[in-house]
């Protein structure tokens, strides 16, 4: 988790991705709620990415999602991840993204011998974000690193080039671009621009700067196109997402 995507989760903190997998990984994080302190809820809200996530004794896979996704931690629990860069997932998973869009899935589902290594590593002490950079490696030796191809059209994409320009640029047709969208991030080309728009704007509203400011630098047509953004992928104001 993105700390300018979390809304309202306490005890977040995230960690340098591990040196061997910063073409994989975005970052490691974890989110904790001390024993004996009130439970708390927030979101995760949409960025383009998706988390490997020990929690309650296994790892789930957490999809690209279209809206916010509600979290709610219990006193005592800690949940750790690796957030993965935009399009990685699916090819260490050798699962297409649109097959985990919006859902928390058992990584037991997908790659049960995995998963069972990866308890048994956590269960005879091995720290679980070590254990996941772990995972991550032997998912990468079994399906290969990602298609560099696919990064260099999330930046094309999130730079805000049209559909068009962006598969001429890849040299692919329209039709090759949205199928490698659809199976790297889990949605088209349009949709993958309106999501990474929105983390910037997400990321700039954390830092405080006004609404007006935000909408023009992230690329909105004005305030209230942001402020309709806004609403529809995160439920919320954009006030809410001020410190």
């Amino acid at each position: 988790m993105h700390a300018a995507t979390v809304t309202r989760v306490t005890g977040y903190r995230e960690r340098p991705a591990p040196p061997s997998l910063r073409v994989e990984v975005e970052c490691g994080w974890r989110a904790g709620v001390p024993a004996g302190a009130a439970p708390t809820s927030g979101s995760v809200l949409p960025d383009g990415c998706m988390d490997l996530i020990w929690i309650d004794g296994h790892v789930v896979v957490a999809g690209p999602d279209t809206a916010a996704h509600p979290v709610h931690r219990s006193a005592g629990s800690t949940a750790h991840g690796l957030r993965l860069h935009p399009g990685a997932a699916p090819a260490l998973l050798g699962v297409p993204a649109t097959a985990l869009r919006d859902q928390r899935v058992p990584l037991a589902e997908i790659a049960p011998a995995a998963a069972r290594r990866t308890a048994r590593s956590v269960d005879d002490g091995r720290d679980p974000l070590a254990a996941l950079a772990a995972l991550a490696c032997e998912l990468r030796a079994e399906h290969g690193a990602p298609d560099p191809a696919v990064r260099v059209a999330a930046r094309h994409i999130a730079a805000g080039h049209s559909v068009a320009d962006t598969a001429d640029a890849m040299g692919w047709t329209v039709r090759t671009l949205h199928r490698r969208a659809g199976a790297a991030f889990g949605y088209g080309p349009a949709t993958l621009r309106r999501v990474l728009r929105f983390r910037v704007a997400v990321a700039l509203l954390a830092a405080g700067r006004a609404p007006a400011d935000v909408a023009a630098h992230a690329g909105y047509a004005d305030q209230p196109h942001l402020s309709r953004e806004i609403r529809d992928l995160a439920g919320v104001t954009a006030a809410s997402l001020r410190p």
